[in-house]
């Protein structure tokens, strides 16, 4: 399996850029981004794209892969509609039309997140766009589109978020995330969540499109069990 990530220097493009060069099948990992992962590994080719609304130049590099994981994504505060908007919906969209076109046999996985609108009217600004943004991709021609809404999110094995408020948060929260996630494991993911649940999305799909918490949790959950079996049969 060949996959594709976009935004694997942000934490959960961290955790899933990990759990993809850990998986046996996965034979090539492509990044594209503004930065360098730091990442070395013989499977892993990184391609460096100022532009993230420009693919012309680039487009060749992505034929034949598998599977997209489309992390990349900004905070909304302190940002008005348009921006916003140009930063969610425009750049993902103009990533996914093009791998659409190119890759039509691919199964393209977008990190949204709860509370996401899809009727696209809420008062919630960040909210309206995210669901834009859904369903757009939705109406794309790929083998299948997947809708991870993930709440919080516990950053595992140096994962670490490139917004600073959320830095500060996980830093203060670091000593009960850990219990709070054992108490509530459908409600508080990590990043090894998220990242084995997208893995399992590629290679067999999933019930639904749209995936909250506890069905990340489930995608996770029966990925990990035949390694365990493994181990432990």
């Amino acid at each position: 399996m060949k996959v594709m990530i976009f935004g694997a220097t942000g934490m959960v493009g961290q955790g899933v850029l990990r759990e993809s060069l850990r998986a046996p099948d996965v034979d090539a990992v492509l990044t594209v981004g503004r930065t360098r992962t730091g990442q070395l590994d013989p499977r892993l080719t990184e391609l460096i794209q100022p532009d993230l609304m420009d693919y012309r130049q680039t487009e060749a590099a992505f034929k034949g892969f598998d599977a997209c994981f489309f992390c990349l994504g900004v905070s909304s505060a302190g940002m008005n509609e348009a921006d916003y908007a140009r930063l969610t919906y425009d750049v993902t969209l103009a990533a996914a039309q093009t791998l659409a076109r190119i890759n039509p046999h691919m199964t393209f996985v977008y990190v949204s997140g709860a509370g996401t609108d899809s009727t696209e009217r809420g008062r919630s600004m960040w909210a309206r766009v995210k669901g834009r943004t859904e369903n757009a991709l939705l109406r794309l021609p790929f083998k299948g589109v997947y809708l991870f809404r993930p709440g919080v999110i516990q950053p595992l094995n140096g994962a670490r978020s490139k917004t600073r408020s959320y830095r500060l948060f996980y830093a203060a929260a670091k000593p009960f995330l850990s219990t709070l996630r054992a108490l509530l494991p459908n409600q508080i993911l990590s990043t090894e969540d998220v990242g084995q649940a997208m893995l399992a999305v590629a290679r067999h799909g999933a019930p639904k499109a749209v995936l909250e918490s506890a069905d990340i949790r489930a995608l996770s959950r029966a990925a990990a069990q035949p390694l365990f079996d493994l181990h432990t049969g």
